[in-house]
């Protein structure tokens, strides 16, 4: 499939875009190689390929979600630089 610098234009336009005339052509051309590229790979039988969703076998690592204790408020603020017993206390950031 061929690419136009017109079809390359209108989604320039639709991205918000601009592009010199050089760019233009240079993206012309590189699209209508991928898009080459991709009829290519059309041609293979794919009928017997399960489809995935990841290249790699890919599992979760994730811990399984327990209950576990919480700790309480004078706990959470004890490690902060400055705190007054129910919030930590941050320096003014805006005017």
């Amino acid at each position: 499939m061929s690419v136009s610098r017109e079809d390359v234009q209108h989604v320039a336009q639709l991205a918000r875009l601009d592009f010199s005339d050089e760019a233009e052509a240079q993206m012309a051309d590189e699209l209508s190689q991928i898009l080459g590229y991709v009829d290519k790979l059309n041609e293979l039988d794919t009928s017997g390929v399960p489809p995935m969703s990841h290249v790699l076998d890919v599992t979760n690592v994730f811990r399984a979600d327990t209950v576990e204790e919480r700790i309480d408020r004078a706990q959470a603020l004890e490690p902060a630089p400055d705190a007054d017993g129910e919030y930590v206390r941050v320096p003014k950031v805006i005017e």
